[in-house]
């Protein structure tokens, strides 16, 4: 078997604009178990989108983006449906990043010998394959983006927004996530944005410049996302997953009055997770529990127990189909730091 017998269907994503699922969600709210929950979700993130001065901070965690969401998430930003972004850097380098200079995500399946697969230098997230030598090519891009840039310490925020301005005029797919970001002025951070191909292109720019080079500094993403709470007062977050983006979103409340600022917990919460609650970790914390250490204000929040990619488009598709968006301001947070 070669490397193109396997490669060879490609992930396509999802066009929440051309599926309307306003009818099915106001069904299931007539439905009990995960619909209801769903359906609850969709109604508390669109009244988020309807609420006038509520900012909207969405956090990714996983991989729905290779999975098929990618469009999801561009159509969100371009329409006003998401203010601000927390992610891995997986999310944002090895599957937006990596698919906007033209490489793709095929479908595959799990039940596979993954010695094969490395043999022929292809990875395997489930059921989904990249080439590992084009996410290499990736990590080289993004060294390419250090090397261009004056050695000092950056947020994640800053250099991912390079990334932004380096796509604007070579990428080979137009309608990336880090592009439209970068174009309406919806800031990205990831906390961890070293474990990613991000790390992998930076510890190549550092190795070449051991004396004078770019680092990304995590403490200077959490004062400048709290400096974004402070600014917006009454938030929303919309949470794939879970793990450090959830947890870095939800502790802007307490930094803030850490920093002398008293600001509202988030006052409208929706998390998409499959983890298990009761190993106290992050990641599985419910809302609720959130509301005890002063993040999340427990009035309206709701948790769906979902693997994502089968629930976030419908929520998606009815907060869009709903069009509160079109009525919402263009917050354009990334311009509070210029």
């Amino acid at each position: 078997m070669k490397k193109k017998d396997l490669l060879n269907k490609t992930v396509e994503h999802i066009d929440i604009k051309a599926i309307n699922a306003v009818e099915i969600i106001k069904a299931m709210k007539k439905m009990s178990f995960s619909a209801r929950d769903l359906a609850n979700a969709a109604d508390i993130y669109d009244r988020m989108l309807k609420e006038k001065n509520c900012a909207v901070i969405l956090t990714l965690a996983g991989s729905t983006s290779a999975a098929g969401c990618m469009q999801v998430y561009v159509d969100m930003v371009k329409n006003r449906m998401v203010d601000a972004i927390v992610a891995t850097g997986a999310s944002i380098v090895d599957m937006d990043f990596f698919e906007a200079l033209g490489f793709k995500h095929y479908q595959g399946t799990p039940f596979v010998d993954d010695k094969l697969l490395r043999s022929l230098y292809i990875d395997r997230i489930y059921d989904t394959y990249i080439d590992e030598e084009e996410l290499q090519a990736c990590d080289k891009t993004v060294k390419i983006i250090a090397d261009s840039l004056p050695p000092r310490a950056y947020s994640s925020r800053e250099f991912i927004r390079e990334m932004g301005k380096y796509l604007k005029k070579n990428a080979r797919k137009k309608n990336s996530l880090v592009q439209a970001a970068y174009e309406n002025e919806v800031p990205i951070f990831c906390p961890a944005f070293s474990d990613s191909s991000a790390g992998f292109g930076l510890v190549l720019h550092q190795q070449s410049n051991p004396e004078n080079h770019v680092s990304i500094d995590s403490v200077k993403d959490f004062r400048e996302l709290t400096m974004i709470k402070i600014k917006a007062g009454t938030s929303g977050l919309l949470m794939i997953g879970g793990g450090v983006p959830k947890n870095f979103a939800q502790d802007t409340v307490v930094c803030a009055e850490i920093m002398g600022h008293e600001v509202p917990m988030h006052k409208y919460a929706v998390q998409i997770t499959v983890a298990d609650v009761r190993d106290g970790a992050c990641s599985s914390s419910t809302l609720k529990e959130a509301n005890s250490w002063g993040k999340v204000d427990s009035s309206c929040e709701q948790m769906v127990y979902a693997e994502a990619t089968t629930v976030l488009p419908l929520l998606a598709s009815y907060a869009y189909h709903k069009g509160n968006w079109k009525k919402r301001k263009k917050w354009q947070l990334a311009k509070i730091f210029d």
